[in-house]
């Protein structure tokens, strides 16, 4: 098998490899807690930012990930959301981020894609005029989200509304 080594080289640096991986459109994609190595897939990929929603004592997080992400040449955004806490203002935070680049590509991740998926849903759906339907669909692919996150939703909703 040695020899085919040469081209199966870039498999395990696939951008899809990573834990839940899911792109929203050609600026956006999601995931759970990439490796290290997979932060170079995501500069290949042409992302130029990275926010990360999760806890540094999160499952899997890199101690290191701002420096590891902007070591490739990209942003680092880190908005710790407290699993059983979202709140407006973590979710104010990530609204902010997502508009000052829109013109940018950006990659979003947590430790399972739970959370950020919860926030793409709400960015979606508030700032960018999706159906409920549209953003739902996305969201559903991931996970149904438990009761903290259905409230966390619905406030979000009644207060941007």
């Amino acid at each position: 098998m040695i020899g085919d080594r040469g081209k199966n080289s870039m498999s395990h640096h696939s951008i899809e490899d990573i834990y839940n991986f899911l792109k929203l459109s050609d600026a956006i994609a999601t995931s759970g807690q990439p490796t290290e190595e997979q932060f170079l897939a995501i500069r290949e990929s042409g992302y130029q930012i990275v926010v990360n929603l999760a806890l540094p004592e999160s499952p899997n997080a890199l101690p290191d990930e701002k420096q590891v992400v902007e070591a490739q040449g990209m942003q680092y955004k880190n908005i710790p959301v407290v699993w059983d806490n979202p709140t407006l203002e973590d979710v104010a935070q990530f609204f902010s981020i997502m508009e000052d680049h829109s013109d940018k590509n950006i990659f979003v991740h947590c430790a399972a894609n739970m959370r950020v998926s919860a926030f793409m849903y709400l960015y979606r759906r508030i700032h960018k005029g999706m159906s409920d339907d549209d953003a739902r669909k996305d969201l559903e692919q991931i996970w149904l989200p438990n009761e903290t996150w259905q409230k966390f939703i619905e406030q979000v909703v009644e207060h941007y509304q």
